[in-house]
């Protein structure tokens, strides 16, 4: 039988593109984001035993790239209650190389208990403090100096200001053919958290942080075939890959 892989891949490209062309669709999800997240549906999920609080499609594309790219290095900013750190971890253990560094202001000590003991540790690091710390970020620095390949995923206080702080911070550290992630830019797009209330909403978010830095920075693209093919995403648009 002829390898089909090929056409098979350029196939799944030319449905994301027609996909993420139906407007029909796209409102579609995001009545469903909306309804959805109304049931903190995103806080639903683990990630071999620690709450992940990522959408199932998030979760699977961070796995894609991660295997695909190969980094030996994840940033995380922002731990929550650690399943995002185990996801990475898992991922780069399959390929036999890389550590998950995690930067949270506050560190519950049951859920660094959990990540400690977690068999998936040895992939784990964790550092406590803010992620526009200085002392911070230049342990964040001098571990991304460490290794050739270097991802970087922005996912704890999703205020514009602080999230375009972080992306000034961390998108540097990011080397080419890697990904930065910014997470939660669907805030833009749903009505304020009623029942969760935050500093953020619409108007000040990770979505409008993007759009600030993406007018200042360079070398960056949001990736055509994983921002197209995401329906229920909590952060449409936010994948971006490092090309030079």
């Amino acid at each position: 039988m002829k390898d089909d892989r090929a056409a098979f891949e350029e196939e799944r490209r030319r449905a994301a593109e027609r996909m993420a062309a139906d407007e029909e669709l796209a409102g579609a999800a995001l009545s469903v984001n909306v309804a959805a997240d109304r049931h903190d549906w995103s806080y639903q999920w683990s990630w071999l035993g620690l709450p992940v609080i990522q959408m199932p499609p998030d979760i699977v594309a961070l796995q894609e790239v991660i295997w695909e790219t190969r980094p030996q290095l994840v940033i995380e900013t922002g731990i929550a209650r650690g399943g995002s750190l185990v996801l990475y971890a898992s991922i780069l253990e399959l390929l036999g190389d890389g550590t998950a560094l995690g930067i949270d202001i506050d560190i519950r000590a049951h859920n660094r208990e959990a990540l400690e003991a977690h068999p998936l540790a040895h992939r784990i690091r964790m550092i406590e403090g803010s992620s526009l710390d200085g002392a911070v970020v230049t342990e964040a620095r001098q571990a991304a100096s460490e290794v050739e390949r270097v991802m970087v995923v922005l996912d704890s206080n999703h205020t514009h200001e602080h999230v375009l702080a972080e992306l000034r911070l961390y998108a540097p550290l990011v080397t080419v053919g890697q990904f930065l992630v910014v997470a939660d830019t669907f805030v833009e797009q749903i009505p304020p958290q009623e029942h969760r209330p935050r500093p953020w909403g619409p108007g000040n978010n990770p979505a409008t942080a993007l759009r600030r830095w993406l007018s200042e920075a360079e070398g960056f693209e949001p990736d055509p075939f994983i921002n197209a093919k995401l329906l229920l995403t909590a952060s449409p648009g936010g994948y971006l890959l490092r090309v030079r």
